[in-house]
């Protein structure tokens, strides 16, 4: 499913019991220096990440001063975030001149601690190559690094590397829990693009062999993958990025399935293995 950009009023845009996403939850705030928001939760864990801006975030008893180090947008330095336990209340309040903050969720049920995530804490891996067209790197907020830490969540910021390109090939799926060849894990995207008048597209093949959806993705559309493969791309001359969410049904290390037919290209395609990897 394909969400345009629009101004959610600091409303979720993906929210509890989602029909398509239920393990998955999502907001944007927008907030104006001072200006202060309380995000709670009930039964989702969650990750409160500035794209931009800097914010104070008080939760259960703890303060996390100075959180998130951009300014211009999401291309302009390393993330920065705060983990939200399942339910719990969290203010959030705007330190710089403004801020967009995105608050990423995954359905839990234990209560754990909170922790603040400083740019020093960052779980990068760069893959993929410029002849394959897959050039890219991840910068893991939540990551393997917090197993035993968090729940079910697993939070990332995706780039591609370069002007253009595909990012999620070869094609994969996580829709059903069939271990050990594959976990269910709901995900919501969030895109930018660099410049703001780029663009992309977001591929959802429900099962291999078989035509299935596209959907032209722009700078601020969200996109939410409840079944199928999943690549997406972007035209030449222009950055991607999207902010990633993905929560587990009965377990936060991800399995991927990748589509048959293109399976074999995980031999081409140079540090993909390693990535891979990064979420288990």
């Amino acid at each position: 499913m394909h969400i345009p950009p629009f101004d959610n009023r600091n409303q979720p845009i993906i929210g509890a019991d989602d029909p398509l996403v239920p393990l998955v939850w999502f907001n944007i705030l927008r907030l104006a220096r001072g200006e202060t928001v309380i995000s709670t939760v009930p039964g989702y864990e969650t990750c409160i990440v500035p794209a931009t801006g800097t914010v104070r975030v008080e939760t259960m008893g703890q303060v996390f001063d100075d959180i998130g180090c951009r300014r211009l947008n999401v291309w302009d330095g390393e993330p920065e975030g705060v983990y939200v336990p399942t339910g719990a209340e969290a203010t959030v309040t705007c330190l710089s001149d403004a801020a967009e903050v995105f608050v990423a969720g995954a359905r839990f049920d234990e209560v754990l601690s909170p922790f603040a995530v400083r740019a020093s804490d960052i779980d990068p891996v760069q893959y993929g190559s410029d002849d394959t067209k897959t050039h890219r790197k991840i910068k893991h907020i939540l990551g393997t690094k917090y197993h035993g830490r968090v729940g079910r969540l697993l939070v990332s910021e995706l780039y591609t590397v370069g002007a253009g390109g595909w990012s999620g090939f070869p094609s994969h799926k996580h829709d059903t829990t069939r271990l050990p060849d594959e976990t269910r894990h709901d995900e919501v995207y969030n895109f930018r693009f660099n410049p703001p008048r780029g663009s992309g597209l977001q591929m959802l093949q429900r099962e291999d062999g078989l035509p299935g959806d596209a959907y032209h993705v722009v700078d601020g559309s969200t996109v939410a993958i409840d079944r199928g493969y999943h690549p997406c791309c972007v035209l030449p001359g222009y950055e991607m990025y999207y902010f990633t969410i993905l929560g587990g049904e009965t377990q936060r290390s991800l399995v991927q399935y990748f589509q048959p037919s293109h399976a074999d290209q995980i031999e081409t395609i140079p540090g993909i293995k390693d990535m891979i990897a990064k979420f288990k």
